[in-house]
């Protein structure tokens, strides 16, 4: 999927082809669920999915099979680090998309999302338990200055990445990528070995490092293409997912 939410029609016939040959195709997504089901139905994909950045394993039907989400004190600890700083930070509760205050920021990413904004006067209060994700949104140079400092500060109590060069996302301690895919690998018997990944975001590069078949999109980060060991396909538009494909068919 291109950054403006559009599928090359060669890549998804490819994606046909694989499931035709019996190939499990998984959208792994840092989307929430409502969002990653847009394209679960758009790409007529019929099993399982990954959202939130690994935090949830999700049936079509919106049941769980996995649920890890960030506990809620550790929430209150970011939320109050960005209202320190002004910055837009957001959450979620029941697949809803919560922020505290109607800006520029949380209305951009809501529209990239394709998700409805649920504004509420105070984002710690609405929170259950768990949320499965925050997400800060800022211009580029802000979210690389925050990027090391979050992995700093809550080092093992939270992962933070990238996704969009304007989206620092985070998840749960055991929560990304790589801890989902792992998890549905063995539940659904396939060893590590046949498990192939592609992305091209610093939130993709762990669970690319683990397939026993990683591909980074052509321009992903430099980690993210160490972590594929030089194997690189064409980017949204130039026929990336059907070129992997016919490899691996």
């Amino acid at each position: 999927m291109s950054p403006q939410l559009t599928v090359d029609p060669l890549d998804q016939q490819a994606l046909r082809r694989a499931e035709a040959a019996g190939v499990t195709v998984v959208i792994c997504t840092g989307r929430p669920f409502p969002g990653a089901m847009i394209w679960v139905t758009r790409l007529e994909l019929k099993g399982p999915l990954i959202c939130y950045q690994g935090a949830q394993v999700r049936l079509p039907d919106g049941s769980a099979l996995l649920d890890s989400g960030v506990r809620k004190e550790v929430a209150i600890e970011l939320i109050r680090f960005c209202r320190e700083r002004d910055l837009h930070v957001q959450a979620y509760r029941d697949d809803r998309l919560l922020i505290e205050r109607d800006r520029p920021e949380a209305r951009a990413y809501a529209a990239h999302a394709q998700m409805e904004i649920n504004l509420v006067p105070d984002l710690e209060e609405a929170m259950g338990p768990t949320t499965p994700k925050l997400v800060i949104v800022a211009g580029r140079e802000r979210i690389e200055e925050l990027l090391p400092e979050v992995r700093s500060r809550w080092a093992s109590r939270l992962n933070a990445a990238t996704s969009m060069p304007t989206y620092l996302e985070m998840t749960g301690p055991r929560a990304d990528k790589r801890s989902a895919l792992r998890f549905l690998a063995r539940r659904l018997g396939i060893p590590q070995g046949q498990v192939a990944a592609a992305g091209d975001g610093r939130n993709d590069e762990p669970m690319i490092s683990w397939a026993g078949r990683g591909f980074a999109v052509a321009g992903a980060a430099p980690e993210v293409i160490a972590a594929a060991r030089g194997r690189i396909i064409a980017p949204p538009g130039g026929g990336g997912i059907s070129q992997l494909v016919d490899g691996l068919l």
